[in-house]
C-alpha cells in the first residue's frame, strides 16, 4: 500500500474539501480552508494510491500547537489513517518546539475521543453548547423544532514535563 503524508498545497483544495464535506456534519467553508492551505507548515494530507484520504490543519504559535481539524474520508476509514496522520502532526508539532497541543471535539464524536485518548490526550475543559447540531440529527426532529447544540470537549497533550 502506497500511503504517504505531505504538506498540502492550494491545488489540493478540491480534494481536501471533498473529504471535509464527507467527514463533517458542519464542514469548514472553502474560503477558510483556502486560507490555511496558503500558509506554510499548517495543512497536511494523507494519500493512499495518490488519492487524498485525510487531512489535518495544525497551527503552532508561541510554543503551543492547536489541532484545528482532522478528517478522514468515510470511505477510507478503518485503515489506521487517522492514527497515522495524527502521529505525523504530533511529531511536526514537537519538531516546531511546541510544548503542548490542544484540540476540541464534539462530545458525541466517540471515535475521535478514543483516538485522542489512545494518544495521551486528556480532557481539560468543556465549552457548553458550542457546536450546532442539525435538526435531522436531533432526537426532537419535529417540524418547527429548533436545532440543538452540543458541548465541545477540550483536550490537551503536553510534550514536556
Amino acid at each position: 500500500m502506497a500511503v504517504s503524508i505531505r504538506a498540502a498545497q492550494l491545488s489540493d483544495l478540491d480534494a481536501v474539501m471533498a473529504v471535509e464535506q464527507a467527514a463533517h456534519s458542519h464542514p469548514w467553508s472553502v474560503s477558510v480552508m483556502q486560507r490555511y492551505l496558503e500558509k506554510d507548515d499548517v495543512c497536511w494530507v494523507l494519500q493512499d494510491q495518490q488519492q487524498v484520504c485525510a487531512h489535518a490543519v495544525v497551527q503552532v504559535i508561541a510554543g503551543e500547537a492547536e489541532l484545528l481539524t482532522i478528517a478522514v474520508d468515510p470511505a477510507c476509514q478503518g485503515h489506521g489513517f487517522g492514527q497515522q496522520l495524527l502521529q505525523y502532526v504530533l511529531d511536526r508539532a514537537v519538531a516546531a518546539r511546541a510544548e503542548q497541543i490542544f484540540l476540541e471535539v464534539r462530545e458525541s464524536n466517540t471515535a475521535a475521543i478514543t483516538l485522542y485518548e489512545k494518544n495521551g490526550f486528556c480532557e481539560v475543559g468543556r465549552r457548553p453548547n458550542y457546536y450546532p447540531v442539525n435538526s435531522i440529527h436531533s432526537e426532537n426532529n419535529q417540524p418547527g423544532a429548533r436545532s440543538t447544540r452540543e458541548d465541545a470537549l477540550l483536550f490537551a497533550l503536553p510534550f514536556v514535563d
